[in-house]
């Protein structure tokens, strides 16, 4: 019998969205004094939707509104979360922003939001402020507002997230890049990679370049610019998936870029980097350093910290290149191990603004008798 097609995933909408389409309708409201239950914003991504508003609470002062998230088919744990937004007058000019119930408080540092201030990412922070500006430059008014996102279930929503491991304390993360939710869904993903490896086979692509998204692959075809772009692959999270299939496609040559986080896991030898398959392993990370010559104090600062992102920024800031190009080797070697060989693998590590911190190449046929493959 014929397997039945998978039937295609409904996307849903970040928490960041959620909350700029709140402050949107809790602004009109606020300056109208009228209610609103519905409003509609642009996404980072060009598309505008319009969201329902749950509720909106008017006083003469201020205005509080709530629109219930939606994450597709997503399994998120902010799936039917109430988002809320309240937006008051201020005798501050511009426009005032933080979290309220629900909304975490960053502790450590190694984040992208600094100490101390509400989890609202960048991208989230820059929609709410950019949907309160248009509203108040469509009306001409130029008052000083206050705006407090809150969830009040987000407390209790952390338990089920890292927040609490990565220091945000008191609620979840307002998040978001794409204003989007995409739906994990392994079988289609690796539908998807085993497809653009079979592309780039025909292509006659021998050296092909493997990517954990977006971002990296912008580096990546920088740093390639010779290749085509059938030769670029997003392998999300499925690492080991992507090698073998690499390999039993007779591709020769495979890079492997990306950032720290991830490839912190792929060097300990975990080929499956989404966020919750594997910690990072600080001690993993301290060794290195130690290797690469730091003192007993930069290595108990590496130890210690909270993400490794924030690892690799302390390594960077002491000039400590042999770290990163250690770590590289390291992810070489894992993914040599995971494939037995066979194929030549090199590794790129970058920051998240692109600079290249490290890189490493290993041929899997010099070292198969090491290896007893």
């Amino acid at each position: 019998m014929e397997a039945k097609p998978e039937k295609p995933l409904r996307q849903g909408y970040t928490t960041g969205s959620c909350a700029a389409a709140a402050t949107k309708a809790a602004l009109t409201a606020l300056i109208t004094q009228e209610e609103q239950l519905e409003a509609t914003i642009r996404l980072p991504i060009g598309k505008f939707v319009t969201f329902q508003m749950e509720e909106c609470q008017i006083t003469s002062d201020s205005v509080l509104t709530g629109t219930i998230k939606d994450a597709g088919d997503d399994p998120d744990a902010t799936h039917k979360a109430v988002i809320q937004s309240k937006v008051s007058w201020s005798d501050t000019p511009g426009i005032m922003l933080d979290g309220g119930i629900g909304v975490g408080r960053v502790t450590k540092e190694g984040l992208p939001v600094p100490v101390g201030e509400a989890a609202i990412n960048p991208v989230p922070r820059k929609m709410i402020l950019e949907s309160a500006q248009e509203v108040l430059d469509d009306f001409q008014i130029s008052r000083g507002i206050s705006i407090i996102i809150s969830v009040p279930e987000g407390e209790e929503i952390a338990k089920k997230t890292l927040n609490g491991r990565l220091g945000i304390i008191g609620g979840i993360s307002i998040l978001g890049t794409r204003g989007t939710v995409i739906p994990f869904s392994t079988s289609a993903y690796k539908a998807s990679i085993v497809s653009a490896i079979n592309v780039a086979k025909v292509s006659g692509c021998h050296h092909v370049v493997i990517t954990t998204g977006g971002r990296s692959e912008k580096f990546a075809m920088k740093q390639y610019p010779s290749l085509p772009e059938d030769a670029f692959i997003e392998m999300g999270d499925f690492v080991g998936f992507t090698l073998k299939q690499c390999k039993r496609s007779g591709i020769k040559r495979v890079s492997m870029v990306g950032m720290m986080g991830k490839f912190s896991k792929i060097a300990q030898g975990v080929m499956m980097v989404h966020s919750k398959s594997a910690p990072v392993d600080f001690g993993f990370l301290a060794d290195l350093a130690e290797s690469a010559g730091a003192n007993p104090e930069m290595i108990e600062q590496v130890r210690g910290s909270n993400t490794a992102s924030q690892a690799g920024e302390l390594m960077h800031a002491y000039g400590f290149e042999e770290f990163f190009n250690s770590l590289c080797d390291s992810c070489c070697i894992e993914g040599l191990k995971e494939v037995k060989g066979g194929i030549s693998i090199e590794t790129s590590i970058y920051t998240m603004k692109g600079m290249l911190l490290g890189k490493a190449v290993r041929n899997g046929d010099e070292y198969k008798d090491h290896w007893n493959w």
